[in-house]
């Protein structure tokens, strides 16, 4: 599996044809499956796969976290539904709150991630919690962005008011006096707090 935040859909075609090309030359010995992952307030692609791929929707989109795939007319649409059906493949959506807590968690583990990698984040969790990517599959998510682009993303998920997103993993930041034995006692609390 190859998992991508998809908005104009230009990735995920090169994406197949690179794999296309690597697999007619022998370099590969299959195709992995793809997966398209759209916001959910910003979705064309995913409502025509969900329509069979039977018309092109194109849509106004609405603000999303992940900005820069907001978009509601998708240029490379044709090259993407051959992508997805040469491939079996899959388009997934991720709501504002799913794409939140997908990047939070992926922050704890020292990632620091995009909201539109988190989408991607997101459809994985999906598809695993659904039982389509399965826990021995090879799953590769494609990162598109580093996290210092979007600091009051991640300031807001940890104060507990992103919209549209209930912070399942914050970790507020907590306010000092500039005392240093304060600060080791604090930090030596919460990581013992953190391994119970």
């Amino acid at each position: 599996w190859i998992i991508l935040p998809v908005g104009n859909l230009g990735n995920i075609s090169a994406t197949y044809k690179g794999l296309k090309l690597l697999y007619e030359l022998d370099i590969i010995d299959k195709m992995p499956r793809l997966v398209a992952a759209q916001a959910a307030k910003a979705n064309p692609f995913y409502q025509s796969y969900k329509n069979g791929f039977q018309e092109k929707v194109s849509l106004a989109a609405q603000d999303t976290q992940a900005s820069a795939i907001r978009i509601g007319d998708p240029v490379s649409y044709e090259k993407a539904v051959q992508a997805i059906q040469a491939t079996n493949g899959i388009v997934e959506q991720a709501s504002e709150h799913e794409l939140a807590n997908a990047a939070a968690l992926a922050d704890r583990t020292g990632m620091y991630t995009c909201p539109h990698t988190a989408v991607a984040l997101a459809a994985l969790f999906k598809l695993k919690e659904k039982g389509i990517i399965q826990k021995d599959d090879r799953t590769v998510v494609i990162s598109t962005a580093h996290g210092l682009k979007f600091t009051q993303f991640k300031v807001k998920y940890h104060e507990g008011t992103l919209p549209e997103a209930e912070s399942q993993y914050a970790n507020p930041p907590v306010t000092l006096p500039a005392d240093v034995e304060l600060v080791r006692d604090t930090i030596a609390q919460r990581l013992e707090a953190s391994e119970k």
